[in-house]
């Protein structure tokens, strides 16, 4: 683009004198770097990723979204101007959306054939996608990992057999609807395995190991180009990733990204990122895999502290060798507590974006 301008500016100066320093005016304008305004008023919240030159993914789970639409939920800008929520996220410099998938889950909502639907909508916008398989008919967390109902009584060769069956499956309509997810989470923060009691990493090692390969094989096999991610709370205590990733690797399962959760306080969370760097570098030496921040999160009236987390979140990426750090993703960003309680979000009552979200193009203009 600057060499086609130099060309015609230089053509029109041996036409036209004094034409040069006109042209010279229509270079496109450098996008305006977020300034330092508070919550809520008229500052624009930033050009778009239109320009956006970083190499990670800055992104968030959205999961809750279309919910949250059905709920009559309206999403604004910084200005107040109402617009499509994944809109609103493009241009505060998100580049990345996480939608988790739950098998049969009580409501449409987080079905394979809800994800499908935002996929589609992300994917329009030129979003990097990430699916999250949970494995449950509901939430997979650190204290749960309860089995889908229709699976509960299977032995553990047919339920590996049925983890394979599944995530193939959904794999295939995501392709078959021409979505090809960049990053896939074989289970979602599985601290002590999944799919409790038969894949309980803590009392059944060997079994997990055996799940999380049957995941791994099955998204490989219609993606193979995916990066499969083992996903564990706690990016912060070193003892406790070291555990769960080497039963993974101990055992014979595959991974390709160890993706952590990071959730502080605001009076830890300088210490918190400091820790992860560390754990990061050691994770990458010990395993020899990429590191990657799959969920944060911080309480949603620290919005200064939670400006300068993610900052320091996205700033690991430049601090750890090779680039072995692939990204950030806020954990539904788009909420406040008035939604189902959530108090870890980073929009307003208002439904408009805190200035935490800033941190994303502060970022890209630092590039």
């Amino acid at each position: 683009m600057k060499a086609k301008s130099f060309l015609k500016v230089l053509l029109s100066s041996l036409i036209f004198a004094g034409s040069l320093t006109s042209c010279g005016s229509d270079s496109p304008a450098t996008p305006d770097k977020p300034g330092n305004e508070q919550e809520g008023e008229d500052n624009g919240g930033g050009s778009g990723n239109e320009e956006n030159k970083v190499s990670i993914a800055m992104g968030g789970d959205i999961s809750w979204l279309t919910e949250m639409e059905a709920d009559g939920i309206k999403f604004h800008n910084y200005d107040g101007t109402q617009e499509d929520c994944m809109k609103i996220l493009k241009s505060l410099g998100f580049n990345a959306f996480r939608f988790r998938v739950w098998v049969n889950p009580a409501n449409k909502y987080c079905s394979t054939k809800d994800v499908v639907a935002k996929c589609l909508r992300a994917k329009a916008l030129g979003i990097d996608l990430m699916i999250d398989f949970h494995y449950s008919d509901d939430w997979a967390d650190p204290s749960k990992q309860t089995t889908p109902a229709q699976w509960k009584d299977l032995g553990i060769d047919a339920l590996v057999q049925k983890v394979a069956e599944y995530t193939g499956a959904t794999c295939q309509e995501l392709k078959d609807n021409g979505i090809e997810p960049k990053w896939i989470q074989v289970g979602n923060e599985t601290s002590d395995g999944m799919l409790w009691p038969l894949g309980k990493a803590s009392t059944n090692p060997k079994n997990f190991a055996r799940l999380f390969k049957a995941g791994y094989e099955a998204v490989k096999s219609v993606f193979p180009d995916s990066k499969v991610i083992a996903h564990v709370d706690r990016a912060q205590d070193y003892d406790h990733l070291e555990w769960l990733y080497s039963i993974l690797a101990d055992n014979g399962a595959s991974f390709d990204v160890i993706g952590l959760s990071l959730y502080p306080e605001k009076n830890d969370y300088i210490s918190f990122v400091s820790q992860t760097e560390a754990n990061m570098k050691k994770l990458i030496q010990k395993f020899d895999r990429d590191v990657m921040l799959v969920e944060v999160g911080m309480g949603e009236s620290y919005v200064t502290e939670c400006r300068d987390f993610l900052t320091r979140c996205f700033g690991l990426s430049e601090k750890i060798a090779g680039d072995r750090m692939l990204g950030v993703l806020y954990w539904e960003p788009q909420c406040n507590s008035r939604w189902n309680d959530y108090k870890k979000g980073a929009f307003n009552t208002q439904w408009r974006p805190t200035d935490a979200l800033k941190a994303y193009n502060d970022f890209i203009a630092s590039k």
